[in-house]
């Protein structure tokens, strides 16, 4: 870091395995995304070429590289894998990620409909060989999931080898584990953690608002997802209060030199 500050949150060290920010990559050029690492890669964990993007990419194999050498995964969004099941090319995928030296990748449902214990022997048998991210949820913002369906889904995709099971929200924020105007709902955050460890899930939240929330309930070391390159060194400052929304959360009350502050609640 360039300063010296007292009383800040211990982050969790790369590579992570609480703390996560998953980066969706929409189409960053070869410079882009070089340059974005230059300043970003620390906080980086793992990038995903959102939704069907990596099929359009020019020079995929140049990015991939890239991102590879800064020691930071990358995987398929979802969604394309679901573009090849539809069209009953599997083994064509699996193809693509050896071509390109894929090791993550993402198991989802969200736009194609497959029955669930499909979803968990494909997320077993993927798991023999890659880390596999699956996402619970759907993308349809007229289907909503009871808190209980969200719980018996995330088990049983853990238990079939999911690393990481990824709470759908889209890139908008405005589906799954968010209404229609972006709130939370904080019912279900809290139902589903009675049950689901927290660092076992990765939240997709891509807007400021979402993020501050995440970091009040959880702490620093919340694993967030569908961050924007442009967010990555934002979401940081708000991780380590050194933004005005999660300033208060992690100072000492009886250290401040202000006596006349009315500090947040680290987990509110």
């Amino acid at each position: 870091m360039n300063f010296n500050l007292e009383q800040m949150p211990v982050r969790t060290q790369q590579p992570r395995d609480s703390g996560i920010t998953m980066v969706m990559d929409k189409g960053l050029s070869l410079r882009e995304t070089e340059d974005f690492l230059s300043v970003a890669s620390s906080y980086v964990d793992i990038v995903k070429l959102g939704f069907g993007t990596a099929y359009v990419t020019p020079n995929l194999a140049d990015k991939i590289k890239i991102f590879r050498e800064a020691g930071i995964p990358v995987y398929f969004g979802g969604t394309l894998l679901e573009a090849f099941l539809v069209r009953g090319q599997f083994d064509e995928y699996r193809r693509a990620l050896d071509k390109f030296g894929i090791t993550y990748l993402e198991v989802s449902d969200g736009a194609l409909d497959f029955p669930h214990d499909e979803k968990c022997e494909l997320i077993a048998t993927l798991a023999k060989d890659f880390t596999v991210l699956s996402e619970v949820g759907s993308k349809d913002a007229e289907i909503i999931f009871a808190p209980y369906k969200w719980i018996e889904l995330m088990k049983k995709e853990l238990a079939a080898g999911s690393w990481k099971v990824i709470a759908e929200a889209r890139e908008a924020g405005n589906v799954g584990i968010f209404r229609g105007t972006g709130e939370v709902r904080s019912g279900l955050i809290d139902e589903i953690l009675t049950v689901i460890p927290a660092e076992k899930i990765l939240w997709e939240a891509p807007n400021k608002a979402q993020q501050v929330w995440f970091i009040n309930l959880l702490g620093p070391n919340v694993n967030l997802g569908n961050i924007s390159f442009n967010e990555v060194i934002p979401l940081e400052t708000l991780r380590l209060g050194l933004r005005a929304d999660t300033f208060f959360n992690f100072l000492d009350p009886e250290k401040m030199h202000y006596k006349n502050q009315e500090p947040k609640k680290p987990h509110q």
